[in-house]
């Protein structure tokens, strides 16, 4: 009121306030930004590099893989315990990533360069198959294992043991070998070697003869006891060869009989051998003369024969023991129970226990080489190459096994047998008179 009454010269002087003045907003940083990840790889540890190429097994699908052995003929005793020893294995080793094995259907090497050949084109047609365990004779393995390398398969053979499929252990490959091929077998040069010590040491003789029939493993296996056992000092006075199919022994022996072996080392299959042991003892020379054979004859059959008794054989060392397969935890005697209770019968022949070691051993490099993807398993051939080619160390059935560069992988151990009665078959199998390591 005072103020609305006095004159204009009273009044206070207005008050100066500034102009009103806007603070700039701090110019908007962006946030820095995250440092890019990378999605982890799927192949997580998986071995190969993919240059052989990749299978893809669908959700749902299995695995495919292939016994090809001898399994009919003549020869199916030899084949057969093969086979079995490879769907036992499967059975104990169980799933791969959640992917069960299938083996398929089994094929038939007829212990023959054709059958081989006929049976690999089979199974290379299917682009999903990783691995051959086979073949069971290696006349069928020359033929088979080409074929089996260019579709980047691996073959692994549980009983070829002719050295022109690996190499001759210093450094220089065999004329047979091929790229992605491997044996839990013993490489026959030192089979050659156990049987010429075991003659010249043990039995004290110095003039011995060989025959083969041609078949790479029985022309191998007889030179390599001759070059042994000439090396020793032996003297090998007769080397000569037959045919397969071949029923008339007697030619040949008369003409390994003109040198007076003492011994005589006759590595071939049946029938032709049992014509040997029958009619070499008939031949003006050889009445008296050691017969010795090696793991071809070692099979039940022939050892029934009573031509076989008194005979000297080669063969893989079979005294298991308590060794047992890393890979399922299954010895010797679980895995004979398994094929008893499976087949109603023992092995017929030696390398049952090699076609599990053999099975396992590709077991173990599928699964190192594959990874689960989007539910499929994808598989690496190169890599299965790789796992095998890096065993070392590997406990299996029948010993040790490294595999060399070569694909040689077993233990190498061979024993002597002598065979005494044709009554009592599993007696001689266990009847070891010589250990060559």
């Amino acid at each position: 009121m005072a103020t609305s009454c006095g004159n204009d010269d009273d009044a206070p002087a207005p008050v100066s306030t500034p102009e009103s003045t806007e603070v700039p907003a701090p110019e908007p940083t962006e946030a820095p930004a995250p440092e890019p990840t990378e999605a982890p790889d799927p192949r997580g540890d998986a071995l190969g590099d993919g240059s052989l190429g990749v299978v893809t097994v669908s959700a749902g699908e299995s695995i495919q893989i292939r016994s090809l052995n001898a399994i009919s003929g003549p020869v199916a005793f030899l084949g057969l315990p093969n086979q079995r020893g490879v769907e036992i294995a499967i059975a104990d080793y169980g799933d791969i990533h959640g992917f069960s094995v299938d083996l398929g259907t089994p094929l038939d090497d007829l212990c023959s360069s054709e059958g081989g050949q006929a049976a690999a084109q089979t199974i290379v047609a299917d682009e999903q198959v990783i691995g051959v365990i086979g073949t069971s004779c290696s006349g069928a393995a020359v033929a088979a294992s080409p074929l089996v390398t260019e579709a980047g398969m691996v073959m692994i053979s549980p009983s070829n043991t002719s050295p022109a499929l690996t190499s001759d252990f210093e450094g220089n490959a065999g004329e047979s070998y091929n790229v992605g091929y491997y044996r839990t077998a013993h490489n026959d040069l030192v089979q050659g070697a156990a049987m010429a010590t075991f003659v010249f040491a043990e039995l004290g003789v110095d003039n011995a003869a060989a025959m083969h029939d041609g078949d790479p493993y029985t022309q191998g296996l007889a030179q390599a006891f001759r070059n042994s056992f000439e090396e020793l000092g032996g003297t090998v006075s007769g080397f000569t060869g037959i045919n397969k199919g071949d029923t008339d022994m007697v030619p040949a022996l008369t003409e390994v009989a003109g040198g007076s072996p003492a011994a005589l080392f006759f590595p071939i299959f049946q029938p032709e051998g049992d014509f040997i042991a029958a009619q070499a003892p008939t031949v003006s020379g050889l009445e008296s003369t050691q017969l010795l054979a090696a793991d071809g004859l070692l099979v039940d059959d022939f050892l029934a024969l009573g031509d076989s008794e008194g005979m000297y054989f080669s063969g893989p060392d079979l005294r298991f023991g308590t060794n047992v397969n890393q890979s399922t935890g299954q010895n010797a005697d679980q895995i004979l129970a398994a094929y008893d209770q499976a087949y109603g019968e023992s092995p017929s022949a030696a390398f049952w226990g090699h076609s599990y070691d053999a099975t396992t051993l590709l077991l173990d490099a599928i699964a190192a080489a594959s990874w689960v993807e989007d539910g499929d398993l994808h598989i690496d051939r190169a890599g299965v190459r790789q796992h095998l080619n890096s065993v070392s160390g590997y406990s299996g059935i029948t010993g040790t096994l490294s595999c060399d560069e070569f694909g040689d992988c077993a233990s190498q151990k061979i024993t002597i047998i002598h065979h005494e009665s044709s009554d009592d078959i599993e007696t001689s199998k266990g009847n070891v008179v010589f250990s060559y390591p």
